[in-house]
């Protein structure tokens, strides 16, 4: 069966045809750990691991790359800005190398909570400096660079078609785009490769390179490492949609200025995730994350179902209503997984309608309406019905095995509760 995917770059559905027949090269941004992730960011990583369930339930076998930037990159898309892991060195008196493992474990404790499939490689940014400066230096030689006093820059204007991926052109980002005027760049969507460390300043993470010592730009780390992994160009790159104007745009420049080629084949982003229908922010103290929602006694699963509600490509409004929605339904779903008997054959032509929802772009929402017919309807036999949502399952990752055929679990307290007053009577 076809898989179609939405391309940003194209925008339009595309038939996924793999650079290798039946292998997927797929490069996801992942987290930068100087702080908890919130459910925002965690909706686009769910989106992500959607895709690759979809793929491999079509029996592709899939590279999944994720980075992990434990380089304290700068707090704004202009490469200006404090030091993000510095801020929280500030505020939490550790190490950046502390904090970068802090938060990665922490990372994957959330991912394992919304039973997301551990990626096939977890490159650091800190352990690949190596191949980004070679990459920087391949740009310098094709005259892609030029320095400034604070660093070594991608000169933009060197691409006609920079600024691609959301049909923009050089002009058009350059009024929109959320950076800062810098006098020494020389067109403002130009943007660092890396950045000198300050003369009078030693920072706890700089590296020497043939410009000076300094620290890598944010944007070269995912060229170098998905290169280094998948090589280029590589089938599908995910991420949330914040990143399409800058980061993944960039991405593209210097794979294009250093290869001669676009990277990705079909970019997929994610939507945002709004709250109480409004942008989610620190100074609105709603950046939620996994151990908010923990404090109000919500299953993790629960917010993974939550977001099969509604397409990645559609924004999606949180609220804590919705998500009690959510996990209603969830344990709806669950309380009837028990009642069924010991699975046996899979219905294929329910299995077929499944697959035929979830290859058309992920549509999840059309996804979680088959499941609900199967499982509401009653002319099929319970342990067909047990094995046709455990295959499902295999996209929808809301841990059915652990319920299917298993007698309710009554909590050791209520038991001690109920003996008590067996014994008094």
């Amino acid at each position: 069966m076809d898989i179609k995917l939405y391309n940003t770059l194209t925008r339009k559905k595309e038939v996924l045809e793999p650079i290798n027949k039946g292998k997927v090269g797929l490069y996801a941004c992942g987290p930068t750990v100087y702080r908890d992730v919130s459910i925002g960011n965690l909706r686009t990583f769910i989106f992500t691991d959607v895709l690759r369930r979809v793929l491999e339930f079509n029996g592709y076998e899939v590279k999944h790359v994720m980075n992990i930037t434990d380089v304290g990159h700068l707090t704004d898309d202009a490469d200006e800005g404090e030091d993000k892991m510095i801020l929280s060195m500030r505020e939490e008196g550790k190490t950046a190398e502390e904090i970068a493992e802090f938060y990665t474990q922490k990372f994957f404790k959330d991912t394992e909570r919304l039973n997301l499939l551990q990626p096939t490689v977890i490159p650091k940014a800190t352990e690949h400096i190596e191949q980004q400066i070679e990459m920087i230096k391949d740009l310098e030689v094709k005259e892609f660079t030029y320095q400034t006093s604070d660093g070594v820059y991608f000169d933009t204007s060197k691409l006609k078609d920079y600024g691609k991926l959301l049909g923009q052109k050089a002009e058009e980002k350059e009024e929109g785009a959320r950076v800062e005027k810098n006098k020494e760049k020389k067109n403002p969507t130009d943007f660092a490769l890396w950045k000198f460390s300050p003369e009078d300043e030693k920072r706890l993470m700089e590296w020497d390179s043939p410009w000076g010592k300094g620290f890598p730009g944010w944007h070269i780390e995912c060229s170098a490492m998905s290169e280094e992994y998948l090589d280029t160009p590589f089938d599908i790159h995910t991420g949330g949609i914040d990143l399409a104007p800058v980061h993944h745009t960039n991405e593209i420049a210097q794979t294009q200025g250093a290869r001669g080629h676009d990277p990705v084949k079909i970019w997929m982003h994610g939507e945002f995730l709004l709250v109480d229908g409004g942008k989610m922010s620190k100074s609105l103290k709603n950046t939620y994350t996994i151990d908010d929602l923990l404090a109000k006694d919500f299953d993790p699963l629960a917010y993974r179902y939550f977001t099969h509600g509604a397409h990645y490509r559609t924004q999606l409004n949180f609220t804590w209503h919705a998500l009690e929605a959510a996990q209603n339904a969830l344990f709806k779903l669950y309380d009837a997984a028990r009642g069924w008997h010991e699975p046996s054959e899979a219905d294929q032509d329910e299995v077929e309608k499944f697959r035929i929802k979830v290859s058309d772009d992920l549509d999840m929402p059309g996804a979680l309406a088959e499941l609900w017919r199967v499982v509401n309807d009653e002319t099929m036999d319970s342990d067909v019905k047990a094995a046709t949502v455990l295959k499902f399952d295999e996209v929808l990752g809301l841990r059915l095995e652990n319920y299917v055929a298993q007698p309710l679990e009554i909590p050791q307290d209520v038991l001690k509760l109920l003996d008590d007053r067996r014994r008094s009577r």
